[in-house]
């Protein structure tokens, strides 16, 4: 496959440094997406909508990262397998990754959904950006699908040992984000719930756009028809791998989220100003 890196063989540096460097910028573009929706939403929407995002956003950022720890539990999997030369298990691993993840965030945005009151509670949202934080958690949980297999494309090309993929994915994702908050924000006054549906929808079409980057590229590998299933022995993996990581950047967010409703008890704008910050 073009653009694969591999580890099992001659020097490391090199090949490490070819492989990190876009992990790197892909990690920095992804973390623009809350700073561009606070900005546009800043400049076109009030107060009460900046709280609204930095609250949902945090709320959502805490979720995702479970999914992406997770989903590293693949990147390991598929790493040791194609570096072993087990190219059917491997293909096994990424069918049973799909029905898993999108299992996953399915059932995480089923909950989130039949709970957004109670969060925006816990989270002592200010009474003026209770809706529009409500509208963006109900959004992303919507959009929770794309948002798993987005991050899940990310982690089966890192297991790969190619990362310009991900990175192109996530640089396309920003620049469509980008416009279409200064669509449904600027131009439709959509407020939170509009910068969620870009952020949703930015993500949605990065998945398409990287399932037709599959379906041209040769892959080490066939991923069957068979091999899209549920199979225990290859999720016990993924989850031995991946759960550690989960629940590490799980904590850290929870961190996030703690102080983030300290704040919001102090009143919409020191919520939206710390929320910028």
């Amino acid at each position: 496959m073009t653009d694969t890196v591999s580890f099992t063989e001659g020097k490391i540096l090199g090949p490490l440094m070819k492989f990190a460097v876009p992990v790197i910028l892909a990690l920095v573009l992804q973390s623009l997406y809350g700073a561009v929706d606070l900005l546009v939403v800043g400049q076109y929407a009030s107060s009460a909508d900046v709280s609204a995002v930095a609250t949902g956003s945090q709320v959502m950022n805490t979720i995702t990262s479970f999914i992406a720890g997770l989903s590293m539990g693949t990147t390991i999997l598929l790493g040791h397998q194609i570096g072993e030369g087990k190219k059917e298990d491997a293909g096994r691993s990424v069918g049973t990754s799909v029905v898993f993840f999108v299992t996953v965030a399915a059932v995480i945005g089923t909950v989130l959904l039949f709970n957004i009151g109670n969060i925006v509670q816990l989270m002592k949202t200010p009474a003026e950006a209770y809706d529009a934080t409500s509208a963006y958690i109900r959004v992303c949980s919507w959009g929770l699908i794309f948002i798993g297999l987005y991050n899940l494309i990310g982690s089966l090309f890192r297991g790969l040992g190619n990362s310009r993929i991900p990175l192109i994915a996530v640089a396309i994702a920003a620049v469509i984000n980008i416009f279409g908050d200064l669509y449904m924000v600027a131009v439709l006054h959509m407020g939170a719930e509009g910068a969620a549906i870009a952020t949703v929808a930015s993500q949605m079409i990065s998945v398409i756009i990287s399932y037709v980057i599959i379906r041209h590229i040769k892959l080490p590998f066939d991923v069957k028809k068979e091999f899209i299933r549920f199979n225990g022995s290859v999720i016990k993996k993924i989850v031995n791998f991946g759960l550690p990581l989960a629940l590490a950047d799980t904590l850290v967010g929870v961190s996030f989220l703690i102080v983030t409703s300290i704040v919001n008890s102090l009143g919409v704008v020191p919520s939206a100003g710390v929320g910028v910050g």
